[in-house]
């Protein structure tokens, strides 16, 4: 039941998406960015000391967690985990720290992809 649920979740965020797309006429920046504040936001809202995004990843899995507001989520979870170790340094620190990996492995891979394709533009 969780892979259907993760489908539903999943793809209920990307009709979010494509309904901002399509139906607002947001560019395919502002849709993205909409998307990780959404996330981010959600990550802050805390029910009975647990954060409404790890809820809904409990809930959904991979549904919660491919999408695009998880990078928000991500983003959130670092700086408020590293804050409560650091103090106001570790919002700037946590932020990197946790997201990091995803944002080196996007520029690696979008270089490689660039020198296999011969971007014309």
């Amino acid at each position: 039941m969780q892979y259907v649920w993760a489908f539903v979740i999943g793809g209920a965020i990307c009709v979010l998406g494509q309904l901002l797309f399509d139906v607002v006429k947001l560019t395919p920046a502002h849709t993205m960015s909409t998307l990780v504040v959404l996330g981010a936001i959600v990550d802050g809202i805390n029910v009975n000391g647990k954060s409404l995004y790890d809820r809904f990843i409990e809930f959904a899995g991979a549904g919660a967690t491919v999408p695009i507001t998880s990078f928000g989520n991500a983003l959130v979870h670092g700086a408020l985990q590293e804050y409560e170790l650091h103090g106001w340094i570790g919002i700037i620190t946590g932020i990197f720290d946790v997201t990091s990996a995803g944002v080196s492995a996007a520029i690696i891979f979008s270089f490689l992809a660039a020198v296999v394709a011969r971007p014309k533009g």
